[in-house]
């Protein structure tokens, strides 16, 4: 069965969550935005080996550490979808502009399409390509836990900004009312920032996306 632990990273306090199968301890890291030095003492603490990188998208506060993690533990990069090209290509000034440590630029050693699965150990999980806060965001859901680490894309009363380059507010909200809600109101979302919710219950409240 998967496993997962939130730690939040870096100043904006970005949700990284490490994910794992009991039955191997074979773990991924979902979006290593920084503080790497705090996520591998939990993994240590947890007794598992690293054994991926995961990209929801490429905005420096989820992949600015993803760099040099991979590069410094021989770590494959899976993720995101190719439109976060030029986000990954720009790191270093989005470093720089946000006052982050310098950021590697890096080539996923796997690139994510709608549809497609990841694996770690014995679980599998479905990629879903959610489109709108980045042209290349992806999310990724475990039937089997009922849970989805959704990055950027949808908040516990809020959703995704949408006013960075090749953001677009219409497509985010088609993203998650035809791409996240089908997987059930019962689904716990593991966000970008801030606390857990349902899908259920952001239907019913989020203001930006309720009754939809």
């Amino acid at each position: 069965m998967l496993h997962y632990l939130t730690v939040p990273v870096t100043q904006f306090q970005q949700n990284c969550s490490i994910v794992w199968c009991d039955a191997t301890q074979l773990a991924a890291i979902i979006d290593p935005g920084g503080d790497l030095g705090v996520l591998l003492a939990e993994v240590k603490r947890l007794d598992l080996k690293l054994e991926q990188i995961w990209l929801t998208h490429a905005h420096i506060d989820h992949a600015g550490g993803t760099g040099e993690l991979a590069r410094t533990h021989q770590l494959p990069i899976i993720g995101p979808h190719p439109g976060d090209q030029f986000w990954i290509d720009g790191l270093p000034q989005q470093s720089a502009m946000f006052g982050f440590p310098p950021a590697e630029t890096f080539v996923p050693t796997r690139w994510l399409k709608d549809g497609d699965t990841v694996q770690i150990g014995e679980s599998v999980l479905q990629v879903r390509h959610c489109p709108g806060h980045t042209p290349g965001h992806v999310v990724f859901y475990s039937p089997d836990i009922q849970r989805a680490f959704v990055g950027d894309v949808l908040f516990a009363g809020s959703i995704g900004r949408t006013d960075f380059p090749q953001g677009d507010h219409a497509t985010l909200i088609a993203s998650i009312t035809q791409r996240l809600w089908p997987m059930g109101d019962e689904t716990v979302f593991i966000p970008g920032h801030g606390p857990e919710s349902t899908f259920g219950r952001e239907r019913k409240t989020n203001p930006y996306v309720g009754g939809t």
